[in-house]
């Protein structure tokens, strides 16, 4: 089952640790998660994505959707723990350039705070 596991703040970075597939259901529940914090404030959203092990094309078009809404408001999404096969995909799609992708969730906090 895709789902979202967990909702975190860390400083001013929203974290959201996903697992299964990023598929439709999963990346709208990502989306409208992140959107409540978006409207309230939060401009640094990363997608934790270490127990997930494929995203499909709606699920990226939907993860678009989430970065064009950050870049309206000056704010910024990344990826860390992306298994290899997601990575590439977004690399393919052009996502990357968009979008900062770290090793570790650490890694990600230790740059983007």
């Amino acid at each position: 089952m895709s789902k979202i596991i967990n909702i975190e703040e860390n400083n001013s970075v929203l974290i959201i640790s996903t697992e299964g597939y990023l598929n439709k259901d999963l990346a709208t529940s990502i989306f409208d998660e992140s959107s409540k914090y978006i409207d309230e404030g939060t401009r640094t959203v990363l997608i934790n994505l270490s127990n997930s092990n494929i995203v499909n094309s709606i699920g990226a078009s939907i993860i678009i959707e989430l970065i064009e809404k950050l870049q309206e408001v000056n704010g910024s999404l990344s990826f860390c723990s992306l298994p290899t096969i997601i990575e590439k995909t977004f690399t393919i799609m052009g996502l990357t350039k968009y979008c900062s992708t770290y090793s570790n969730q650490e890694e990600a906090l230790e740059e983007l705070s």
